[in-house]
C-alpha cells in the first residue's frame, strides 16, 4: 500500500510541476548523474580485450549503486504516513509525466502550422533518427511512436517498479533504462560493452511495456482494433519491448507507424505496424497526447486498486 501511494505522490507532483529549469540549472538530475557515472566507466572500461565482462561489470556498478543508495536512504526514513510521503518526493524526478507531455506537443504545435523547420528541430529532441530526412508524416510519425515507447520507458516501467520495490526498485530501474540509453547499441563501439545493459533492459520492460500496450488500448475509442493490432504486429518490431505500446497506438488511432527510417548514412528497412492505415498527421500527434493523458489517468487509477487491494 505504501509503495503504490508513493508512486501516486510521485505521479502528481511530477504532473503538477515536472522537473524545474531552476532545479535542473542547480543540481542537474539524477538520471545525468547516472549518465555521468557510466560516461566515465565507459571511458575507462570499454577498451581492449574483455569488453562484454567489462560492460556487465559497468551495469552491475551502475545499477548496484542506485538501487543500494536508495535503499540506504529509505532505511533512514521515518514509517508511517510521513516516510510515505517522504518516499513519494525522491520517486518524483524518475517519472516523466510533464516532461514527455511537453515534448509531444512542442512538435504538434509548429507541425499544425505547417511548420516543418521547427517541427523537425523538436522533434531531433526526443528521437535518433535524422530529422532532415524527414516529410511531415514522419515527423508525426516519429513524434508519436516516441510518446509510446516512452511513455513505457519512461513512465509505466519505472512505476510499476516502484509499486513492486518502492524506491530501490524505481531507482535501479532509472540505472537500468539510462545504461541502455547510453550503451545498449548494435554498432562498433558498444556491440560487446552494451550487450548486458541492453539484455537487462529487456527483461526488465517485459511486463510494463505490454501493460502499456493494454493501457492504451482500454483509454482508445476502438480498444478492440488496438488490441488486435498489438497482438498482430507487436512481435514483428525490431524491438522486443516497444513493439507493444506503438503497435497498441498506431490501432488506437488508425495509422500506420515504424517502417524505413534513416539513422545517420544507414538505412534500416523496418516492417510497417498496422499497415495499409494513413500515415499520421498533426492533428494525430495531438490525439495521440490525449490518449496519453487518458492513459495516464487509467494507470493512476490501476495503482490506487493496487494499493487498497494490498490494504
Amino acid at each position: 500500500m505504501s509503495f503504490c501511494l508513493a508512486m501516486l505522490i510521485a505521479m502528481g507532483i511530477d504532473a503538477a510541476i515536472g522537473w524545474p529549469d531552476a532545479v535542473y540549472r542547480r543540481i542537474g538530475h539524477p538520471v545525468t548523474w547516472a549518465g555521468g557515472l557510466i560516461a566515465t566507466l565507459e571511458g575507462r572500461l570499454n577498451r581492449g580485450e574483455g569488453r562484454r565482462a567489462k560492460g556487465v561489470l559497468t551495469a552491475l556498478i551502475v545499477i548496484g549503486l542506485a538501487g543500494g543508495l536508495a535503499w540506504g536512504v529509505v532505511a533512514l526514513l521515518p514509517g508511517g504516513w510521513f516516510g510515505t510521503v517522504l518516499t513519494g518526493v525522491l520517486a518524483w524526478p524518475l517519472v516523466a509525466l510533464r516532461s514527455m507531455h511537453q515534448h509531444v506537443a512542442a512538435v504538434a504545435a509548429p507541425l499544425g502550422r505547417g511548420d516543418l523547420a521547427g517541427a523537425r528541430h523538436a522533434v531531433s529532441m526526443i528521437v535518433g533518427r535524422d530529422p532532415a530526412q524527414l516529410d511531415s508524416a514522419g515527423v508525426a510519425r516519429a513524434a508519436v511512436e516516441s510518446l509510446a515507447e516512452n511513455t513505457s520507458d519512461g513512465i509505466v516501467a519505472p512505476l510499476f517498479w516502484g509499486v513492486v520495490a518502492g524506491l530501490p526498485g524505481i531507482a535501479a530501474y532509472k540505472a537500468i533504462n539510462t545504461l541502455d540509453s547510453m550503451i545498449g547499441h548494435r554498432n562498433a563501439r558498444y556491440e560487446q560493452f552494451g550487450w548486458a545493459s541492453a539484455k537487462i533492459d529487456d527483461v526488465v520492460n517485459l511486463i510494463p511495456a505490454r501493460l502499456t500496450g493494454v493501457v492504451f488500448a482500454l483509454v482508445s475509442p476502438r480498444p478492440g482494433k488496438a488490441l488486435k493490432t498489438m497482438a498482430r504486429d507487436a512481435r514483428h518490431h525490431r524491438s522486443p519491448n516497444a513493439g507493444w505500446p506503438e503497435s497498441a497506438m498506431a490501432g488506437a488511432l488508425g495509422i500506420r507507424l515504424s517502417g524505413p527510417r534513416v539513422y545517420g548514412d544507414r538505412v534500416a528497412n523496418e516492417p510497417w505496424v498496422n499497415e495499409g492505415a494513413p500515415d499520421p498527421s498533426a492533428r494525430d500527434v495531438t490525439r495521440g497526447l490525449a490518449l496519453y493523458v487518458r492513459a495516464m489517468g487509467v494507470l493512476a487509477v490501476m495503482i490506487a486498486a493496487g494499493g487498497v487491494w494490498g490494504w
